[in-house]
């Protein structure tokens, strides 16, 4: 089989793809043909070595953590899945693992049933960006009618964002550049902004929860847009944001929070089911799994609006 491999940190040049030898399920696990794989930024950086403390430095290593497929063989002491069952679903630690080739091997806590009117594509798309988006807002305790700005929306989580805040009845304001701002329409937003026209920080307006999914808005400057009891909540979980966050909280009411997604099977159908019904899940391109390096080259430097698909 061939797989996305890795034995030394660095930009897109340390991947290659190899034939290794085909996974064998041991009783509990499942052995899944991949059918796709969505990119996130954690993708890269693992295998550009920014999260060395975390990924350590076994190696070989592997690529991607969010995929879909098919059931190929199904362990004997297996259960809730058979094999021909279209799934989809998320490895459980990416510091150790990689779907990015055309089997890999999984328990039943990792998968889900993939509903029949989603595509691959579309399924793989869901798990890191649909659950961290729905667990920011469940962590932020967002309420109908609550004022909730996104900043750098244009992206799976902020996709996934303001389409959620949308269904719990939040006035949502996006932040994102020129090129995302008719999709930040397009998904709901009640208002928009175009960060190289206006600067966010500047804004005359004050919120109760806010988003950080880009890095540019620090909790530091953030303070001054939100209300006495709001909360911020960021996705970038770093050792000075967990320093911050903690002392700030001793002393303020406007809360600091990071986000440490973790993912379950419950959250992943919910995700799943807002997609059945309507939520829009755009992906900007599909690529096949022999552009690897061109497609992690490109998005790593210019981003994606949505997501981006391999098709394996």
């Amino acid at each position: 089989m061939k797989k996305v491999v890795y034995t030394k940190y660095g930009g897109v040049n340390v991947l290659n793809l190899e034939e290794i030898e085909k996974p064998i399920p041991n009783n509990q696990q499942f052995l899944i043909k991949i059918r796709s794989v969505a990119i996130n930024p954690i993708d890269w950086k693992i295998f550009m070595g920014e999260v060395k403390l975390m990924s350590g430095s076994k190696f070989p290593k592997f690529v991607g953590s969010d995929f879909s497929g098919i059931i190929e063989i199904a362990g004997s002491d297996t259960h809730g899945f058979k094999v021909g069952d279209e799934i989809f679903g998320i490895i459980l630690d990416p510091f150790k693992g990689g779907v990015l080739g055309e089997y890999i091997l999984v328990d039943e806590k990792q998968i889900a049933l993939k509903p029949a009117k989603l595509s691959f594509e579309h399924a793989a798309s869901i798990p890191t960006a649909g659950q961290t988006a729905l667990q920011m807002l469940v962590k932020s305790n967002i309420t109908r009618g609550q004022h909730v700005l996104i900043n750098g929306a244009s992206g799976g989580v902020g996709m996934f964002a303001i389409q959620i805040a949308k269904n719990k009845g939040a006035i949502v304001t996006a932040v994102a550049g020129t090129r995302g701002q008719d999709l930040l329409k397009k998904w709901g937003s009640d208002y928009t902004i175009d960060y190289s026209k206006q600067n966010v920080s500047d804004l005359n307006r004050k919120f109760d929860v806010i988003l950080e999914l880009s890095n540019k808005l620090p909790y530091s400057k953030a303070k001054k847009l939100m209300n006495p009891k709001a909360t911020y909540i960021t996705a970038i979980a770093e050792l000075p944001v967990f320093i911050n966050s903690f002392l700030n909280n001793l002393i303020s009411k406007k809360k600091y929070k990071f986000i440490l997604m973790k993912p379950n099977v419950q959250d992943l159908n919910l995700v799943a089911d807002y997609v059945v019904n309507g939520m829009n899940v755009h992906i900007s391109n599909t690529y096949p799994l022999t552009a690897y390096k061109e497609v992690y080259e490109k998005i790593s430097k210019e981003g994606a609006l949505g997501k981006t698909v391999f098709i394996v």
